[in-house]
């Protein structure tokens, strides 16, 4: 449905003429959110614009920062012309991921509830254009956002300009799913009055001054879908495993019958473990407090188990996102969007007690998780929103298969390569080979549950033997290490491409 009013007719600009009006050095802040709701029609104009004019000796340069990932159309296109210099807070694209693991464009990895503050204090580069994509814009500055919400709010109300994509991919009905609300961080803190996920505290829009809207371009540009491949045996495995302790912990009386709300991290293990809830008779009606809501969504609603998920971005499939518009109406009920700071922020996630799931690249045998980095200096994506949940939820679960690129890596080690879930905040990993709580448990107790139940058979007596040696040769016997080795796996499959 096309929508249009006096301020969209008055702004209406080709997405090349937008893209001249853009500075040649420039702090960009977009709309998008793994990856959903991102601008796709002015940056690649801009790409082209300076693909043409670098030929002729002008230099540009380019701060991006998104609500996190964002597709081909957005971080790809902006990323190959050579002119992307800073990128914050998340990425997945493959081409960015290489430049920033190649030292020539800077990646700030940060916990996505810091980002606001960080801008709001000056303490990043002011954003000098705001780019958004919405289904509608009124005359007195109402912008209603599409299917993310990420960072929109503060990047616009930030901006000294603001452009708008406005799409006639999603139907007009789209307005309302939106809960935007920022508190205030110069003043003392206020609490977010936010008891259950189906809480309502803001606006279905964000509001802004109509005059620093400098140009609206038209656009039925979709989002590149993510598509996930369908759970295999090790990602059923695990959900098995957490479903299992989930009922355990319920008959312990450490989490209420009728739950806790949940949060899931992206990806296949993530929504194995949704899909098998849907399908597990002993799960009842579930409430979600997250930031990406996926495909795994609809297993849910179709077993009449789903309450309220409450999200900052609805990161469908193209048929999940077909699928979503039919139902639209309906399912307004359903779904709440937010600012990522809301959606992912401490107080609110310590409060409603969540069970958080996430998953890792790799644990150490004492329950440090690396997130982020492969081998300790590669930087795969970034860590999200995983250590806001983390450090916050009532109860925190890590899950990842045991084994990686056909069984040459161990995701079990002796020491992560790179810490970004240090033992103090992680309670539980899960494998396909099992599950260890780490509840109470003092280091060298967290090691043999970990060996024993969560390490790949192939790599297990490797392990005990690591641990074994650290024992007798470690000066501190707390949590033992052989300082000498403990890097050693990562060295060696360096060296020859295997940990075995």
């Amino acid at each position: 449905m096309t929508v249009t009013n006096s301020l969209i007719e008055k702004k209406i600009k080709s997405a090349e003429e937008v893209a001249n009006l853009l500075p040649n050095h420039v702090t960009l802040g977009c709309s998008g959110f793994t990856p959903a709701g991102y601008p796709k029609l002015i940056p690649q104009a801009f790409a082209k614009r300076i693909e043409e004019e670098s030929k002729s000796g002008k230099t540009f340069s380019i701060n991006l920062y998104a609500g996190a990932s964002t597709g081909e159309e957005l971080d790809g296109c902006l990323a190959k012309t050579g002119a992307l210099k800073l990128r914050i807070p998340y990425q997945s694209n493959s081409y960015l991921r290489n430049l920033i693991n190649s030292g020539q464009t800077d990646f700030i990895d940060m916990h996505l509830s810091h980002v606001v503050k960080y801008i709001e204090h000056g303490i990043l580069p002011k954003i000098d254009v705001s780019i958004v994509e919405a289904v509608d814009v009124t005359p007195d500055g109402k912008i209603y956002l599409t299917t993310s919400s990420g960072m929109s709010a503060t990047y616009l109300k930030n901006a000294e300009d603001v452009y708008i994509e406005l799409t006639d991919v999603h139907p007009i009905e789209l307005k309302g799913y939106h809960d935007v609300y920022l508190p205030t961080h110069h003043d003392k803190g206020m609490p977010i009055n936010i008891l259950s996920p189906d809480d309502r505290i803001g606006l279905p829009y964000i509001q802004i001054n109509p005059d620093k809207i400098k140009g609206i371009v038209r656009s039925n540009v979709r989002d590149a879908a993510t598509v996930f491949k369908s759970p295999d045996n090790d990602c059923l495995s695990i959900a098995d495993h957490v479903l299992s302790f989930i009922q355990h912990e319920i008959k312990m009386g450490r989490i209420p019958k009728e739950y806790l709300p949940f949060q899931n991290g992206v990806g296949n293990i993530a929504n194995a473990v949704l899909s098998s809830m849907a399908k597990d008779p002993k799960f009842n009606e579930i409430q979600m407090y997250t930031e990406v809501v996926q495909d795994s969504v609809f297993d849910l609603i179709d077993a009449d188990k789903l309450k309220i998920a409450s999200t900052s971005a609805l990161t469908f499939s193209a048929k999940g996102l077909d699928r979503f518009h039919k139902n639209i109406n309906e399912w307004k009920s359903k779904f709440i969007i937010r600012p990522q700071e809301i959606s992912n922020h401490p107080e609110v996630i310590r409060r409603m007690g969540l069970i958080a799931m996430n998953t890792a690249l790799e644990v150490d045998i004492y329950g440090n998780v690396n997130s982020t980095h492969v081998m300790g200096t590669s930087m795969m994506n970034g860590i999200g929103g995983s250590g806001d949940f983390t450090r916050n939820s009532h109860l925190s679960i890590f899950m990842t298969p045991s084994l990686a690129k056909d069984g040459d890596i161990s995701a079990i080690v002796p020491m992560v390569s790179h810490t970004d879930h240090n033992e103090h905040s992680t309670m539980v990993i899960v494998t396909e080979q099992g599950l260890a709580d780490l509840r109470g448990c003092p280091p060298k107790k967290r090691a043999e549950l970990i060996i024993k139940n969560c390490a790949h058979p192939i790599y297990r007596d490797k392990l005990h033997q690591y641990f074994e040696n650290s024992l007798k040769v470690s000066k501190g016997k707390h949590t033992p290490h052989d300082l000498e080795n403990a890097l050693s796996w990562h060295v060696q499959f360096l060296k020859t491409g295997s940990m075995k």
